[in-house]
């Protein structure tokens, strides 16, 4: 029996970066032809991967100061539910 897609999640970054060994490359490779799931996955976290690079590049952006409230008061909130602090 097969890999299932999960048994993949660990190494689609080594794969992505080209820096697994030649066997599970292939393997990575097999399953990829026939399962579109991971097709997906993977080439969104290839352009994930290169926005990210990109960003770099970059100059810092600022959030519109509404936006960039909110979204403070919503990670404090998640914070404070996860943490009790």
């Amino acid at each position: 029996m097969g890999k299932k897609c999960l048994d993949y999640i660990n190494d689609l970054n080594d794969y992505i970066d080209g820096q697994i060994d030649s066997d599970l490359y292939q393997e990575i490779e097999n399953h990829l032809k026939q399962c579109e799931n991971c097709r997906i996955m993977i080439d969104t976290l290839k352009k994930t991967v290169s926005l990210c690079r990109e960003g770099k590049e970059l100059k810092e952006l600022k959030l519109p100061p509404p936006l960039e409230k909110k979204l403070n008061d919503m990670l404090k909130k998640h914070w404070q539910e996860k943490f009790g602090k």
